[in-house]
């Protein structure tokens, strides 16, 4: 059995990924080559690689996309001028924000990327919906630099790998091609979109089923795992397991502690958003290591560089979006840079002081429990959405906030309510409001859920 599965893997990681890859035209594996060395660079020499593809990037987005041709003569930036002033030159280029994109998009894409254009949706962690695209070349790097992380802590393509996880495209798949697609990568979706008590009893058995070698999720979806374990006096199989990656939210302290508790492998943090890219991961010693190949990282606060020590907004180049470019794009996101160079021996830059992305569960009153993106990714795909906002009382009825785009027709409340719908179910009082503002947290953030109920305790005691 154990030699069965080591084989698997091994076609997997060889043969079955690299051929998938290879046909969507992707070179996800020669750029994961090219990671593995450039990390034990110097900083000035990845310094020195990030000025050779910003120069390019740069000259590209003047060319090839009218929005950065406009943006780059009335700042009065010559993307084509010496290489060496290529720093000086971003810096002179203004931040990019939702609310641009959003105004600017038709103006932003290039169509003519190779392998085509590929549209991608999201609410991001301040709940404005936004609509962006991609191209081969940024999948591929994206793609090798969250392998690359992977194997920081031991774990390789083709490995067994498990994901409590709430991915649109995933949910809509069929159950057959899902099942299709589990059994050809060597992987296993439970959904964080349905935590039920019923559901998680699934969800364990699964676990040992699957005995996955990572897992993969939100920390509250995994915390919520841990704890229905526990509640259930089950200790899962965890022999095969060596590392649980978590992102998408702020993993606290106390989360970090009770999943590494009871899994008894390390826990790893992964830092980035659909549009800006894979920002930042965790290495074996714990430092958030920036992936400095393929993201310019500057933190900026009142249109300024911060100094050592200090903390501002997470502001993002992305060296291989070249479809669209996001140059200087706006995060929202609070950091801090990390002095020094890591004893781990890479030369990747690190942040630390994440902040900013905070997720509620929803209770049903049935005994369900959503989380917070399964009412997240309906709201956000709805178009004329500018922004959201989503109550959920004691007694828990949901009040629906709502931004409409003025430049859309204006949303209905109905509309509105039957997207939330299925997700709520029928036992749910929704309201629908439309505002013309909702405030930022003290981070400078929205949060998207906001939930006040308690979790409805089950009728009758598990047999």
């Amino acid at each position: 059995m154990r030699r069965s599965v080591m084989m698997y893997s091994w076609l997997v990681r060889h043969l079955i990924q690299p051929g998938h890859e290879l046909a969507l035209k992707r070179r996800t594996f020669p750029c994961l080559r090219a990671l593995r060395r450039q990390q034990w660079w110097s900083p000035a020499e990845l310094a020195r690689l990030q000025d050779v593809k910003l120069y390019a990037l740069l000259r590209h987005a003047y060319d090839r996309v009218l929005f950065y041709r406009r943006q780059f003569d009335e700042a009065g930036v010559n993307p084509h001028g010496p290489v060496a002033d290529v720093r000086t030159a971003l810096a002179a280029v203004p931040v990019l924000d939702k609310s641009q994109i959003r105004n600017h998009l038709g103006e932003m894409v290039w169509r003519d990327a190779p392998g085509g254009v590929f549209e991608f949706h999201t609410g991001g962690s301040s709940g404005e919906p936004l609509l962006f695209y991609f191209d081969r070349r940024r999948q591929a790097y994206d793609q090798a630099a969250r392998m690359r992380t992977h194997e920081w802590f031991d774990v390789r393509v083709g490995d067994r790998e498990l994901y409590l996880w709430g991915s649109p495209i995933e949910l809509r798949r069929t159950d057959r091609v899902k099942r299709c697609r589990d059994l050809l990568f060597n992987q296993r979706l439970l959904s964080a979109f349905d935590m039920s008590s019923d559901r998680l009893d699934r969800y364990l058995d699964a676990f040992d089923r699957f005995r996955p070698v990572c897992l993969f999720g939100y920390p509250s979806s995994i915390v919520r795992f841990v704890e229905h374990a526990r509640s259930r006096g089950r200790v899962l199989d965890t022999r095969c397991l060596r590392a649980v990656f978590v992102t998408g939210e702020v993993c606290y302290p106390h989360d970090r502690a009770v999943i590494q508790e009871y899994f008894g492998a390390v826990v790893a943090n992964g830092y980035g958003s659909r549009e800006a890219g894979f920002i930042a991961h965790e290495c074996p010693l714990g430092t958030m290591h920036t992936m400095d190949e393929n993201v310019i990282v500057e933190l900026i606060r009142d249109g300024r560089p911060v100094g050592a020590g200090e903390s501002g907004e997470i502001v993002i180049t992305h060296l291989d979006a070249y479809a669209m470019p996001f140059i200087r794009y706006r995060t929202g996101d609070i950091g801090r840079h990390a002095g020094g160079r890591c004893a781990c021996g890479r030369g990747l830059g690190a942040i630390d002081v994440v902040q900013g992305r905070s997720t509620d569960f929803l209770y049903l009153p049935n005994g369900d429990v959503k989380h917070a993106l399964s009412i997240i990714y309906p709201l956000r795909e709805m178009r004329g959405v500018k922004q959201f906002r989503v109550v959920q009382g004691e007694d828990y009825g949901v009040t629906v906030d709502v931004v409409c785009d003025d430049g859309a027709a204006r949303i209905t409340p109905e509309a509105v309510a039957n997207r939330v719908r299925p997700v709520l179910g029928g036992d749910v009082p929704i309201a629908v409001r439309a505002v013309g503002h909702i405030p930022s947290a003290d981070s400078g953030k929205h949060r998207y859920v906001i939930s006040h109920a308690k979790e409805a305790k089950e009728e009758t005691p598990h047999v």
